[in-house]
Formats: C-alpha cells, sequence, structure tokens
C-alpha cells in the first residue's frame, strides 16, 4: 500500500464537471493498493498519517500533526501508485490491486480516518479532475513495505 500524502492548503476533486470532495487545510492523501494488502496494513498506514507533524508551529519548525491545526483529509485512489515502468514506454499497473478488493480497502481506509477528521473522497476507478494548492511543496510517500 501507498500514500502520497500533500500538505494543502485547499483542495478538490470533481468527476462529470461536479465536485465530489472538498477541503480546505489539510492533506490530499493519493492511495495505491496492491492485492497483498490487509486491514492490518491500512491501520499501520492511517496510523502514520494521521499522526504526521507536517505543521508549522509558531516558530515555523513543523511540529503539528492534522488535529493541531484542525486540518482535514481528502482521499484519493490512484491505482497508477503501482505502475511499472522498467519495460517501454507504457506502464504496466499489473501489481495495482484487482478493483473490488481495491474498493473495499480504499472504503475501509475512508471509514477508519472519518472516525478522527473530516474526511472527503473522489470516486472510485472515476475519470477525477483533482486540483489542489500543496502548501510548502510538502509532500511525503508513504509506502507499507517500507514501514
Amino acid at each position: 500500500m501507498k500514500f502520497v500524502i500533500q500538505r494543502v492548503t485547499h483542495a478538490s476533486v470533481k468527476v462529470d464537471g461536479n465536485t465530489v470532495g472538498k477541503i480546505g487545510k489539510g492533506f490530499l492523501v493519493l492511495i495505491g493498493i496492491e492485492d497483498s494488502d490487509t486491514r492490518e496494513t491500512a491501520d499501520k498506514l492511517i496510523k502514520k498519517l494521521l499522526g504526521l507533524r507536517i505543521f508549522d508551529d509558531e516558530n515555523g519548525k513543523t511540529n503539528l500533526s492534522l488535529a493541531d491545526v484542525g486540518g482535514e483529509l481528502l482521499l484519493i485512489s490512484q491505482f497508477t501508485l503501482y505502475a511499472d515502468c522498467r519495460k517501454g514506454n507504457r506502464p504496466s499497473c499489473v501489481k495495482a490491486g484487482k478493483p473490488d478488493m481495491a474498493n473495499e480497502m480504499y472504503k475501509y481506509i475512508i471509514s477508519e480516518c472519518a472516525k478522527r477528521f473530516h474526511t472527503e473522497k473522489g470516486i472510485f476507478g472515476a475519470d477525477m479532475k483533482v486540483e489542489l494548492l500543496n502548501d510548502g511543496p510538502f509532500t511525503i510517500i508513504l509506502d507499507s513495505d517500507q514501514l
């Protein structure tokens, strides 16, 4: 499982021209899931995500968490995080989780995050248009293989 976390001042996602998710200050999280991922894997990444201290304190140091700043979450599924570009110029995404399993895992991640923070989401499998203002820029990658 992979989370690409971007600290944002605001972010939104549209499907067919309609806004389906929108947040102010917080994290835009792109989520990649592979077949071997479990709820335990998700729980580890969620715990790390929600505990990250990457917002500036009064001294300009990154000491504050999402909870400290009253932040929000926008969670977007993105199977292309498992793209393999080693051969040729057309990425292969065969390592990405099968749609039914990945969608269930995505829903689980949303439900767990929503227990603690205002959480918005995209639509699994849809053609989404994501807009954001990356604050920093500040981008962190969490990979379950590295935790």
